[in-house]
């Protein structure tokens, strides 16, 4: 195949941060993606209607001329989480999901869940008005090693929350074990799951063999070969509970390449062209459309894109930087170790 046409597809995960970071990588997200979800986990957290309606403001400025891309707003779940509040901005169109940072989880989630009673007047609302919680699901417990920490949260935090609100409809998002996917297909209803472009590429060997190369460290950390692959078959199965949440997340160099570095990888540039490459390895290039365009909007209740693009596979690779320049710094884009030899046209 040399060609695939396809509905526009969504991105169901996003971080665009804010300020000079946000306009100088939203870009990469427009071109390609018709919408995306927005990660709240700024600095300070957006945490009401009001925050998100101020931040799909700037958002909306900052697309470059052409460009068409609707940012679908989250709110930050926190303990003093408003369940009023949270229902004025699902009636309102503006708020799309609410996201669960167990505190302390990833970048900026210091004021996330403790104490999950405290959220649980939130949570009711939102599993009453049909409002989908996306977890970030990792425990934090310091004795918990962080490469189990998916199946722990799995077992303590969200089989629990979903015993105790049946009706509550949930995304795992960016899953990265075989536990996850196996616990995704378990389940008869009100949950799904996102997963990135790089935990379809990398395992933990990418960020520890031949010593440690941060930039393709990210919370949750890449698992073993074996997730990896547990991974790929679900997102290449055509399965409607799963679909691209890329998790790209921009951080400048210096905070990646440090002592204490970033969680965060940076795909947007480049997703389509790896999706694509990984599709075809499993021979499932006519399952693209499936995971990349379909089954998210059916997920969230929203039509899939009128629109299309069109991917060409090209005789030499194609030629993505190997960094960015933003107002806030230089982004290091993710690189799959392979050749890319998909564009969109």
């Amino acid at each position: 195949m040399r060609s695939l046409t396809i509905r526009r597809p969504d991105d169901w995960h996003l971080h665009l941060r804010d300020g000079a970071m946000m306009e100088g990588v939203i870009g990469d997200t427009s071109r390609h993606f018709a919408r995306a979800i927005i990660m709240p986990n700024l600095v300070p957290p957006v945490v009401t209607t009001a925050d998100a309606r101020a931040y799909r403001e700037r958002i909306v400025n900052a697309i470059p001329d052409g460009d068409t891309f609707e940012p679908l707003m989250t709110l930050y779940l926190t303990e003093g989480t408003s369940p009023d509040d949270l229902e004025e901005g699902k009636a309102s169109g503006l708020i799309t999901a609410v996201k669960l940072y167990p505190a302390g989880a990833t970048t900026n989630s210091h004021g996330g869940v403790r104490d999950f009673e405290k959220a649980m007047p939130a949570l009711e609302r939102m599993a009453k008005i049909g409002l989908p919680l996306c977890v970030h699901g990792e425990v934090t417990t310091p004795d918990v090693d962080i490469f189990d920490r998916e199946k722990v949260f799995i077992d303590t935090v969200l089989d629990p929350l979903r015993k105790r609100l049946p009706e509550l409809k949930v995304t795992m998002e960016h899953v990265t074990t075989s536990d996850g996917i196996d616990y995704i297909k378990s389940a008869e209803s009100n949950l799904a799951g996102s997963i990135t472009t790089h935990h379809l590429i990398i395992n933990r060997n990418a960020i520890l063999v031949g010593g440690i190369r941060p930039h393709y460290y990210c919370l949750p950390v890449a698992k073993r070969e074996s997730h990896r692959l547990a991974l790929r078959a679900a997102a290449t199965s055509g399965d409607r509970r799963f679909f691209l949440g890329t998790d790209s997340a921009p951080h400048i160099d210096p905070l990646k390449e440090c002592g204490c570095g970033c969680a965060g990888i940076y795909t947007s540039i480049n997703t389509m062209s790896c999706l694509a490459h990984v599709f075809e390895q499993d021979n499932a290039l006519d399952r693209l459309e499936a995971f990349a365009s379909l089954n998210g909007p059916a997920w969230y209740g929203l039509p899939a894109n009128d629109e299309t693009i069109t991917l060409v596979r090209r005789d030499e690779p194609v030629d993505f930087p190997a960094k960015i320049e933003t107002g806030a710094g230089t982004v290091t884009v993710f690189d799959p170790m392979f050749p890319l030899h998909w564009d969109v046209a």
